[in-house]
């Protein structure tokens, strides 16, 4: 539902926020693809309609894309269980739509069927949470939440990536929200091999609130950071050709103008988003704001979302 990222969120689904004018969740396309996944699958329940627009086609890049609308939320095993009949008995990748990374997903794969493992998650100290024990020696997970032997110390969180085998469905109820927490536990506890890869070498981002929405945009923008499966030749974009800016106005920084907008006279634009549609007045300052498509009233605003 992306409700830290409110009010942004009333307007568009997380996974289609802009990112320098690319929807967050096309990187994760971007990201398969270049590893050689020929199918999506992309589970949708808030503002379904949206992205049903985006992808009017049923396909991007010429890679199908299947989109299944859950009425009710069915949980990130339920989402699994719901799409079992599309799946069939080929193993999969899981990608959550609101990160953006560029961790190595050739090593998780290749983790997964140099172990043989039911499941390999890719881990790495997020800042997010520490509930994962895993071990170096084996490369499995030891346990989750410390369910299993409370002597064992997490360090590790999901990172939003993971292989799983077929063999999952049959260990996940139909028509019910359940999240694969618990079911990994019970898997380890039934002699499972859940296996894990750290990836802290890479950057890892977790789209998930204004301040990590504007912080992936200072990374790329300021520090020059960019995943290295992206088409560079049309990303990052800063103006798009269809707003209109005046000379005198600034855009500084990690700033990002986008169709149709218009921006004033002597406008300072400093580490602001402006999605589609929106209007800024002359000698208006915005810093470190998202303009959600509207008509802002002239002033000097600080970290503040119009939506």
């Amino acid at each position: 539902m992306g409700t830290r990222l409110q009010p942004l969120t009333n307007l568009l689904p997380k996974p289609l926020l802009p990112i320098f004018g690319k929807p967050l969740i096309t990187f994760a396309f971007d990201h398969l693809q270049r590893f050689g996944i020929r199918e999506f699958i992309v589970n949708t329940h808030h503002l379904p309609e949206k992205i049903s627009a985006v992808f009017e086609a049923g396909t991007y890049w010429e890679v199908p894309i299947n989109l299944v609308f859950e009425p009710v939320r069915l949980g990130t095993g339920g989402g699994m269980k719901n799409i079992e009949d599309q799946i069939g008995d080929e193993v999969f990748l899981v990608y959550s739509g609101d990160i953006l990374t560029d961790v190595p997903l050739e090593m998780l794969v290749a983790e997964h069927f140099m172990k043989k493992n039911d499941v390999t998650i890719a881990l790495r100290t997020t800042g997010l949470s520490t509930s994962i024990s895993w071990s170096p020696k084996s490369g499995q997970i030891v346990d989750i939440l410390g369910k299993l032997n409370s002597s064992h110390v997490g360090r590790y969180d999901f990172a939003g990536i993971s292989v799983w085998n077929p063999s999952v469905f049959s260990r996940l109820p139909s028509n019910e929200s359940v999240s694969f927490i618990p079911l990994l536990s019970e898997w380890i506890q039934a002699g499972g091999k859940i296996g894990g890869v750290v990836m802290e070498s890479n950057r890892w981002y977790n789209i998930g609130s204004r301040k990590e929405y504007l912080e992936v945009h200072r990374a790329i923008k300021i520090e020059g950071w960019s995943p290295g499966y992206v088409d560079h030749q049309t990303w990052p974009t800063t103006i798009e050709p269809s707003a209109q800016v005046a000379s005198s106005s600034q855009i500084e920084g990690a700033s990002y103008v986008g169709a149709n907008c218009t921006v004033g006279p002597n406008v300072v634009l400093q580490n602001s988003i402006l999605l589609a549609g929106s209007s800024v007045p002359a000698g208006t300052q915005l810093h470190s704001c998202v303009v959600g498509g509207v008509n802002v009233t002239h002033g000097t605003y600080w970290e503040t979302d119009f939506v």
